[in-house]
């Protein structure tokens, strides 16, 4: 059996998104968050909308217009680029990871990727096998742990998706060695987030 990779190969994501285009529907990157295998923030920018912003969606996420415009605000090609090379051979933890590659517009080798929401041995536990399970839900009912009340944090969402990977990592890891693939598959519609 293959020995598991070394925890520096592993970064854990999380984004915000801010709605565009009629009734604020279409998600826009507004913040990225990304963590290394220990929980230490790595890297955590606002991002510069490239189109108007109709719906902050302020009570889910905590983002104002104040946070898009200051001083510090990343470009979305600027945040792109640095994301698209941090992440480069690393293995990325996180919940429904598709969301995060779609609105970044960067893929990512589907085998270095561990999703939560997709890790068929946490859907069974509770008893929903075909179906994504929230982050809430999962943090709640494999580690009794509360995530998400009131506003979406993205740090605290890509630990609790880093906790959630490392609960279960020896025997995540041993299939995967072993060439069982533990985990469903994304969304078809998203496929072309993933090399």
């Amino acid at each position: 059996m293959a020995p598991p990779p070394p925890s520096d190969r592993f970064l854990a994501i999380s984004c915000s998104n801010v709605g565009v285009g009629p009734g604020g529907t279409t998600s826009m990157l507004a913040r990225v968050v990304i963590v290394d295998y220990r929980g230490k923030v790595v890297f955590d920018r606002y991002v510069s909308p490239t189109m108007q912003v109709t719906d902050y969606r302020t009570s889910t996420t905590g983002i104002s217009e104040a946070h898009l415009k200051s001083s510090d605000v990343w470009s979305f090609s600027m945040v792109q680029q640095y994301v698209a090379n941090l992440i480069d051979g690393k293995i990325l933890v996180g919940h429904s990871i598709w969301n995060d590659l779609s609105v970044l517009g960067i893929p990512h080798p589907a085998v270095y990727t561990r999703d939560v929401a997709l890790y068929q041995p946490f859907r069974n536990a509770l008893r929903s096998p075909h179906q994504v399970i929230g982050l809430q839900t999962l943090a709640w009912q494999l580690m009794c742990r509360r995530c998400q009340e009131g506003q979406h944090h993205p740090v605290e969402n890509a630990r609790v998706a880093l906790d959630l990977y490392r609960s279960d990592a020896d025997n995540w890891e041993a299939a995967i060695s072993k060439g069982n693939w533990p985990s469903a598959l994304p969304p078809s519609t998203f496929s072309r987030c993933y090399l």
